[in-house]
């Protein structure tokens, strides 16, 4: 029934797109996308609903698996891979799962998305639990792939939630929470790619983010896990020791070393004139908040 779902629709300010000068074109497809966050704001009451399962997930531990075909399924593997990087989290904490396996990140298969069993197959071998929070996510809403998922994490006792941008869709029937973001009929007549997509890379945003200020890894409004894997985040650890406690840059390296690179020692060393293994001390029992350690 895809003609009954709006991301489907053809868009009436755009019936002669081929026709249309570039710069008017540009025009359309920038005030389309303004109407993705308004569409968002509608549903943050159950975004919020879904943090909660996943911080809950992370602190019985358990993880969040992001569950998608094609461009949905790619964004949630995007999401879950920066997680590490980001907030020195383990990788399996955080997993991105499509129809297709890997592969399909960079090449599509399509007709992988057409089975349940595939997708229940694939929560098998993830081993899911009770402890887990699993999220499908699909622009129509009907994805069987994505179906077959959250139907086996149910029967799994997994807490489940779903992204889809169309309403009363069929995987919000398997959710505990559902996020239905009306995003409308695209610029290009069904290519979920854009505002859809758009849409979906948004909310991956919001929940993973919040999620991970819940559990510690964010101190003010600073990424104090991050994982220093190149020269550049090298740096940026420097900075972000300076930032929350007002030292030089010398300063700033000198405990970042005396640290072995672990920001959040490094911070409680500054600001409370600790040692390494005393700042070590402090995160263990604060449960790595360095609001509470300080």
């Amino acid at each position: 029934m895809l003609e009954r779902l709006g991301t489907e629709r053809r868009n009436n300010e755009t019936e002669e797109l081929d026709t249309m000068s570039i710069q008017n074109i540009l025009r359309i497809m920038n005030e389309e996308d303004k109407k993705v966050p308004e569409a968002i704001q509608k549903e943050l009451e159950n975004v919020e609903r879904a943090v909660r399962l996943v911080v809950e997930s992370f602190k019985s531990g358990g993880r969040l698996l992001y569950v998608g075909a094609g461009t949905s399924g790619r964004l949630g593997v995007l999401d879950a891979v920066e997680c590490p990087p980001t907030f020195g989290t383990d990788p399996n904490l955080v997993k991105g799962v499509m129809a297709g396996g890997e592969s399909a990140f960079i090449k599509a298969v399509e007709a992988a998305e057409d089975r349940e069993d595939l997708g229940a197959e694939d929560m098998k071998l993830l081993n899911v639990t009770s402890n887990d929070t699993v999220i499908g996510i699909a622009a129509s809403g009907r994805t069987p792939y994505v179906i077959g998922a959250l139907r086996y994490a149910r029967e799994r006792g997994a807490s489940t939630c779903t992204i889809s941008c169309n309403k009363e869709t069929a995987i919000s029937a398997l959710a505990d929470v559902a996020i239905e973001v009306d995003t409308g009929p695209e610029v290009l007549t069904g290519s979920t790619r854009l505002k859809a997509g758009t849409a979906q890379k948004l909310l991956l945003n919001m929940i993973s983010t919040v999620s991970m200020i819940q559990i510690g890894k964010v101190y003010k409004n600073l990424m104090v896990d991050v994982q220093p894997t190149n020269e550049k985040l090298v740096e940026r650890s420097k900075r972000i020791i300076m930032e929350a406690t007002s030292i030089s840059y010398e300063e700033a390296s000198t405990y970042y070393d005396q640290s072995k690179q672990n920001i959040k020692v490094a911070i409680l060393m500054a600001l409370t004139n600790c040692t390494a293994e005393e700042a070590e001390t402090k995160l263990q029992a604060s449960n790595g908040f360095v609001r509470q350690a300080l």
